[in-house]
């Protein structure tokens, strides 16, 4: 490799937090998606982000280029910016090739229909998964409208999660209202075991486990 090629992988890796990895005959790119997604408003300076704006392109670079065997998503959020996720979620779930996700130490939020996004969904034991109903900053306006239009991008959501994964739309919908589980807050904290025993991912593992995923999926297409 050239060392201007070196250069500009080290780049990616800085800014986008992901790269090319090849090796045994398997050649994947990785994705890290960490601290909060960031949509049409800019966070501070000092918050760790994952920029749609930077995926979404890279998504599609991914997808186009044939060298490219398969997609590895790793997931550290808090959540974050509601569409925006929603936004990248259907566009992992829309791709033709191989994917596979990680919930590493959180997948937080939107972070959960990113996790579920992915052909297959891993969960190291020790993380965890908050499912709880859309919240809103900044000035709202306290009308029937406002609640209505909420209600539907819950109800979208819902709708996503449920296609993408085993769980229920009831049970999802029954995990997000819960009122005992979190001592300040509606919804439900899910460890490793428990997101796959509910069908919310789909197996509890780690890297190893993922890159043989995706190298099965590689022969298997």
């Amino acid at each position: 490799m050239s060392e201007e090629n070196k250069n500009n992988e080290c780049e990616q890796i800085k800014e986008l937090g992901g790269g090319k990895i090849k090796g045994s005959g398997l050649n994947i790119y990785c994705l890290s998606i960490v601290g909060q997604i960031e949509g049409h408003t800019n966070l501070p300076s000092d918050t760790k982000t994952t920029k749609y704006e930077h995926v979404i392109p890279k998504l599609v670079e991914v997808e186009q280029e044939e060298a490219i065997d398969g997609l590895l998503i790793l997931l550290n959020t808090v959540g974050g910016d509601v569409e925006a996720g929603l936004a990248i979620a259907e566009m992992i779930a829309s791709m033709k090739k191989p994917t596979v996700s990680i919930v590493l130490g959180g997948g937080h939020s939107i972070g959960v229909p990113l996790a579920v996004s992915a052909d297959k969904s891993f969960i190291v034991p020790s993380a965890t998964m908050t499912v709880h109903p859309i919240r809103t900053g900044g000035l709202v306006i306290g009308v029937h409208q406002t609640f209505e239009y909420l209600s539907k991008v819950q109800e979208q959501i819902c709708d996503f999660v449920h296609k993408h994964s085993k769980i229920s739309a009831d049970d999802f919908m029954r995990i997000m209202l819960e009122t005992e589980n979190i001592a300040n807050d509606v919804g439900t904290v899910l460890f490793g075991e428990e997101a796959v025993e509910c069908g919310l991912i789909d197996a509890v593992g780690g890297l190893g486990d993922a890159v043989e995923t995706l190298r099965e999926m590689k022969i298997g297409s």
